[in-house]
């Protein structure tokens, strides 16, 4: 067994309108030093596979086909066993 966490996140230069809503609403409670707020998604995979290049290789083709869109995400994969 393989377990594997992807983080998927917006690509710099597009809007966030989750994180630009967040930032507004932290200011209006008073955090003032906020600069930045941007949302993403956390996804942990444990996959059976015969070695971890087998599992790796179909965990890629799980971001590319379903996971993350990418034409506004970008992701990355970190193995954890």
């Amino acid at each position: 067994m393989y377990t594997f966490v992807i983080q998927v996140d917006r690509k710099p230069g597009l809007s966030d309108p989750e994180g630009a809503t967040t930032a507004r609403a932290l200011h209006d409670l008073g955090f003032t030093g906020v600069e930045h707020v941007s949302f993403g998604r956390t996804i942990t995979i444990d996959i059976d596979a015969e070695n971890s290049h087998d599992a790796l290789a179909t965990v890629e083709s799980m971001c590319a086909k379903l996971l993350a869109n990418p034409v506004i995400e970008h992701y990355t994969i970190d193995a954890t066993s």
